[in-house]
């Protein structure tokens, strides 16, 4: 582990060779997440002209965090985090390969099947990816480093969307393919020069005997959180649409730039973390941040019953941002910090799980509630429910 420095992002990223190189590797393989599933999105629709066969394929690549969150937590406390992290990106690399084959609307099976492949190893890389960075960073910069390191998924999400949509439109899936592939053998080799070991240092680490995480009052806690933002964003991802087709009467454009555009804000909440003199405590970043996030959103939904235009919607999506990234870091941190480093993978895993499957409950609640009491009023149901659980981490934190 690097020695401590002096607090900062500059002590952090200047003297922290193997930080900079992870922090690299996930900004290039979740990129490569964001273009492929952008990209695979889109030439779905237009090789089956089915927006039922969008919605599979979607629903194959987010199935595996439901079911196989906890066992990737397991792996990644059984085995060396770095071996594992390399071996993920070498078979997301390989298993893309299939979709070149893919040329007629028949074949639209091997898109199902790729989606579900590389969904289940995306389940694998993010529980080890967070239980490895303790590894490389001094307890004291913890925080910082899960706030730049939170970073790298805003930045993939402006890049990788992007990247997806334009490379398939340009050059078809194919290019799509190639392009993912050279980004994850580069994430690869990126991961394999990472000098750290397994959780017990040897060649790979026995699993630690004992009760479940869940015995951990800190954990429980977590996952309360975890099940209340799952449902609210769940809620979030299926009336987004109709709050800026309907309540806002925006069109495309402006629907891509409502979700691309929360990321700016995260990227400014995430540095300001990350820049912040002295060590902010974790279970206020995220108590706080969720309230402030919850307040941001509620602010967010109702303008529109009295002022019903699109630009205050932008401005107040990226006002949110901010503390939702610091939210994320101090998440992150309590995680990797609620049992010890041996045993966070499976913190992570069944953080992972609870949330996606809470996620994909709040689909269906938000379809039912949306046509019942309507789209603002389910929408700012899910802002009170994110004021709820920062204010349970306050209460509970004490």
């Amino acid at each position: 582990m690097t020695e401590a420095a002096p607090p900062g992002i500059g002590a952090l990223w200047g003297g922290n060779r193997d930080f900079r190189r992870l922090l690299a590797a996930g900004l290039i393989s979740q990129t490569g997440d964001w273009a492929i599933g952008t990209g695979l999105a889109f030439h779905v629709y237009l090789l089956t002209g089915s927006t039922l066969s969008t919605a599979t394929m979607l629903l194959a690549s987010r199935l595996p965090d439901v079911v196989l969150g906890p066992v990737a937590g397991m792996l990644a406390d059984r085995w060396d985090r770095r071996r594992l992290l390399v071996g993920t990106d070498l078979l997301l690399a390989l298993g893309l390969l299939p979709l070149l084959a893919v040329r007629e609307p028949d074949q639209v099976w091997i898109v199902y099947a790729v989606a579900l492949w590389t969904g289940a190893l995306g389940t694998v890389l993010a529980p080890a990816q967070k239980a490895l960075l303790p590894r490389l960073v001094p307890e004291s910069h913890l925080v910082r480093a899960n706030a730049l390191h939170g970073q790298s998924g805003q930045a993939a999400r402006l890049i990788g969307a992007l990247a997806g949509g334009l490379a398939v439109g340009a050059g078809g899936l194919a290019a799509v393919v190639w392009i993912d592939v050279a980004g994850f053998l580069l994430s690869a080799l990126l991961l394999a020069s990472l000098r750290t070991s397994s959780p017990a240092g040897g060649e790979r680490a026995p699993a630690r005997r004992g009760p479940s995480v869940l015995r951990e009052r800190g954990v429980r806690l977590l996952v309360a959180y975890m099940v209340i933002t799952g449902l609210g964003e769940g809620v979030f991802a299926t009336l987004a649409t109709p709050f800026v087709a309907d309540v806002l009467g925006g069109g495309g454009d402006a629907y891509g730039a409502f979700l691309s555009v929360q990321a700016v804000g995260g990227i400014a909440g995430g540095l300001a973390v990350a820049a912040w003199p002295g060590d902010a405590p974790p279970r206020a970043l995220l108590g706080w941040g969720t309230v402030v996030f919850g307040l941001a959103d509620l602010a967010l939904f109702a303008y529109p019953l009295a002022w019903p235009v699109l630009w205050p919607a932008l401005v107040l999506i990226v006002v949110a941002g901010v503390p939702a990234a610091a939210a994320t870091a101090g998440l992150t941190t309590l995680a990797q910090t609620a049992t010890g480093g041996d045993r966070a993978g499976a913190v992570f895993g069944l953080l992972g799980s609870a949330h996606a499957a809470t996620g994909l409950l709040g689909l269906s609640i938000a379809g039912a509630l949306g046509d019942r009491i309507g789209i603002v009023p389910t929408l700012c149901l899910h802002a009170a429910g994110l004021v709820g659980a920062g204010l349970m981490v306050l209460r509970r934190g004490r």
